[in-house]
């Protein structure tokens, strides 16, 4: 049963390589093959630098002897190859550890129906398409005013598959395209300088931003970063940019995948069924959302995957689990697992996204008398134990309920537990990313200057 197709003997060949590794002496398989083609233009002060092309395929295969599981892969799908390889994984296997909790989904838990997603784009662009994006987004940046160098524009398409396959009758495949634009440029000049850019990606190039906007977008957030300010020290209310607040969703997943609850390490071990954050607050995952970059038919172990609630009015609903993760909780897998070629599946998230509050951005911080609005991130830090949290930001600081002038060095901190519950959500969800949130505004944040 197939969806949208990577190749025609994907499948063909991931069920070949079970076969051989159940004949071989393995009690159960599954074999995972991953398919990509890239094309990409990267354009600079005016200039075509580099156009690229890059063909991968990986091949991933896992065994299990009774308790005893291996995970080996290759990009050589040579026929001697494929035998060494089968040969090895048994092997591999029989010499592996006991693991009580790994296994396949059994058959009743398996997609047998795939949900049209609705990601591949027919037009394949060429070089010369991509690099005249390219350059039409840098020029656009580097004709604003006040915009004295570039990074750089670039443009990209991609067309990926992945086949997966297991020896309890799971056979499905799926594929997607993604087209991109980027930009990056300089404002300012001397010691005052800054730079800033801005990226976007999607399944269908209708969908793209334009390379006027992403060019203009660019040159805007380094114009208006330049001349920052330092700031007093202390504990102010912080609203994050849209662009940045799905950071603090990320955070929110990671503590609640069955990793981290089953091993007693999560700072959210004992919350499920608990409010954690405020009772407005609803969180969805949702992987089949059309055209949404994170979307599949299938999870990675091919169990059928839904649309689910993970925070509803504040209160944790479920946590995120694949096979392995359930069978050590005593619980049903919630079709959460990822998949790689060369490594067991693991849980993680598809579509996750915050549902929009009823104020805009400006009316979120109106009230603000001074606070921080963060529009950049850089090495943020959460203890995954205890919820403590920190990073390094740049943004503008907030006076008497408007936009100030520009800050940098600055660091922000608090704990996950409280900040989750002081999440007020603005009305400005849009789905740019795989995870997304509305602009955020969290009460109370540590705001530390260099």
């Amino acid at each position: 049963m197939t969806s949208s197709t990577p190749s025609q003997n994907a499948l063909d060949l991931t069920q070949d390589l079970i076969a051989r590794a159940l004949k071989c002496g393995a009690d159960a398989a599954d074999a995972v093959l991953f398919e990509g083609v890239s094309f990409d233009a990267a354009f600079r002060l005016g200039k075509l630098e580099e156009i690229t092309r890059s063909e991968s395929q990986d091949l991933g295969l896992r065994v299990l002897i009774g308790q005893q599981q291996a995970s080996v892969s290759t990009t050589d799908f040579r026929p001697e190859t494929l035998t060494a390889l089968v040969e090895r994984a048994v092997a591999m296997a029989r010499s592996a550890p006991e693991d009580p909790h790994c296994g396949l989904a059994p058959a009743e838990l398996l997609a047998t129906s795939f949900p049209e997603l609705d990601l591949i784009d027919a037009h394949e662009p060429d070089g010369q398409e991509l690099a005249a994006l390219a350059a039409e987004t840098e020029e656009t940046a580097r004709a604003i005013p006040g915009i004295t160098n570039s990074d750089g524009a670039g443009a990209s398409w991609g067309r990926g598959g992945v086949a997966l396959a297991t020896s309890k009758g799971f056979a499905g495949q799926y594929s997607s395209t993604n087209f991109s634009l980027s930009c990056a440029v300089i404002a300012g000049s001397g010691k005052e300088m800054e730079n800033a850019y801005d990226f976007h990606s999607a399944h269908h190039r209708s969908d793209l931003k334009s390379p006027e906007e992403i060019g203009a977008t660019a040159a805007k957030r380094a114009l208006r970063a330049l001349h920052p300010k330092p700031v007093a020290s202390g504990a102010y209310p912080v609203v994050y940019e849209d662009r940045v607040a799905n950071s603090l969703l990320r955070h929110f997943a990671g503590a609640i995948t069955g990793t981290g609850i089953a091993r007693g390490t999560s700072f959210l071990k004992d919350k499920l069924g608990a409010p954690v954050f405020a009772d407005s607050i609803t969180i969805v995952d949702d992987p089949h959302k059309k055209r949404g970059l994170a979307s599949k038919p299938f999870d990675g172990e091919g169990v059928a995957n839904k649309t689910r609630t993970l925070i509803d009015n504040g209160t944790l609903t479920t946590w995120l689990l694949d096979i392995a993760t359930a069978h050590q909780l005593g619980l049903t897998t919630t079709g959460h697992a990822t998949r790689s070629a060369g490594a067991p599946p693991s849980p993680g998230w598809t579509n996750l996204h915050m549902l929009p509050g009823i104020s805009t951005p400006e009316e979120l911080i109106s009230d603000i008398v001074q606070g921080l609005y963060v529009t950049s991130m850089f090495g943020p830090s959460v203890n995954p134990t205890t919820g403590d949290y920190s990073a390094g930001v740049s943004g503008l600081w907030i006076e008497n309920g408007a936009l100030a002038h520009p800050v940098n060095e600055i660091t922000i901190a608090g704990n996950l537990i409280d900040m989750f519950k002081n999440i007020t959500p603005a009305n400005d969800l849009s789905f740019r990313f795989g995870t997304n949130a509305p602009t955020l505004r969290v009460e109370g944040m540590t705001v530390a200057s260099a």
